[in-house]
């Protein structure tokens, strides 16, 4: 039985891992977009610590990944600076307080 929910918990985090890096230059997509698109609408925590554990490693476009109501997530001192200037790098607009205009910068993986 534990092999049953080891594998469902890898097929989870390939598909999680697959999903951001399938992220286009120029558009983000939420945690919990994320955390449903791979099957578990329930798991935008995991997603964060899949980020947090694999982004270097997998080199995944983690800065392509923010909050359901279009905020960088990260504090400030803590890796809000990075993620905002790499997504206005890539022509993302990104406001004072840190926030995406998801009608103008969501991803839609299925269009």
């Amino acid at each position: 039985m534990a092999a049953r929910s080891d594998s469902f918990e890898n097929s989870f985090s390939d598909r999680v891992k697959r999903l951001i890096a399938a992220i286009p230059r120029g558009k983000v997509a939420t945690y919990g977009q994320i955390a449903a698109c791979a099957g578990n609408h329930r798991a935008s925590r995991q997603v964060a610590w899949l980020l947090h554990s694999s982004s270097a490693k997998d080199k995944l476009p983690w800065h392509r990944v923010i909050n359901s109501t279009g905020g960088i997530s990260l504090p400030i001192g803590g890796g809000f600076e990075e993620q905002r200037m790499a997504l206005e790098a890539e022509g993302i607009a990104v406001d004072q307080k840190g926030r995406v205009d998801l009608k103008t910068y969501l991803w839609n993986p299925g269009a």
